[in-house]
């Protein structure tokens, strides 16, 4: 028996602003936003920041320039 180890991308730890507001907004599945926030279990972003939904983003917020990227590669349905 083997065991795999799954690579996770690069995170970095400054996603914070001084304000405690998220420096970025990230993609993250809907259905697991509310379960988050209410529970306080941990979300898994299109990037692979891995938070618990403390925040909702307004129209406008800034958006992860990752999760923008990885969102914009995938198509309608996925």
């Amino acid at each position: 028996m083997s065991t795999l180890t799954k690579e996770r991308p690069d995170t970095t730890t400054e996603e914070t602003t001084d304000d405690d507001t998220p420096k970025f907004f990230h993609y993250v599945k809907k259905n697991k936003i509310a379960e988050s926030a209410v529970m306080g279990t941990h979300v898994v972003a299109l990037c692979g920041e891995v938070f618990p939904v403390t925040k909702s983003a307004k129209p406008g917020s800034p958006v992860c320039p990752e999760c923008k990227k990885v969102y914009e590669g995938l198509r309608k349905g996925d």
